[in-house]
């Protein structure tokens, strides 16, 4: 089995028909989500539109090319304060063109421990993280076939059992 180390970004743009992300995790140690996530805790204002710009743009650039972007949230109910913050920014990734459900883990059966992208059906990348799960900006990346055949099936059978952003919203608000 091959495994590389790669930049996320780099990855994903290379992307032909499908980027699909399993998240799996209740909160997320990324460095440049700490502002924003903390002023969102604050109840501070900030403008998360333009914070998001650069990855909206660049989901907007692969679906201009035919790319489907595609993303299962496996979340605990209630909430952490990190899923709250996730299901507002949400919109901005709706907006810009990715299909993300969510889905309750208490619904989700047995699912990886990691989180990990699947494109176009041959590779896998996971996603890296140090022992207090801060991210560390980089993927191991495989295209092991019993790998991408296991991703392919979790991620078929978690997609029809997940809802739609939308939908999922509008039930959780009420």
């Amino acid at each position: 089995m091959s495994v590389q180390f790669r930049p996320n970004l780099e990855i994903l743009a290379e992307s032909q028909h499908e980027a699909f992300h399993l998240e799996v995790r209740d909160s997320y140690g990324v460095p440049s989500e700490d502002e924003p996530f903390q002023r969102f805790l604050n109840n501070e204002p900030f403008d998360y539109r333009e914070w998001f710009r650069g990855w909206s743009g660049f989901v907007q650039e692969l679906t201009a090319r035919g790319v489907s972007f595609k993303r299962v949230r496996v979340i605990t109910v209630p909430h952490s304060d990190y899923q709250r913050w996730s299901l507002v920014m949400a919109a901005f990734n709706v907006e810009a063109g990715e299909d993300i459900r969510y889905l309750p883990r208490h619904l989700a059966g047995d699912t990886p421990p990691d989180d990990w992208w699947l494109i176009d059906n041959k590779t896998v990348v996971f996603n890296l993280a140090d022992k207090d799960g801060r991210s560390v900006g980089g993927s191991a990346v495989t295209t092991d076939h019993e790998i991408v055949s296991y991703c392919q099936s979790v991620r078929d059978r978690l997609w029809v059992l997940a809802t739609p952003y939308p939908d999922y919203i509008r039930v959780t608000s009420q």
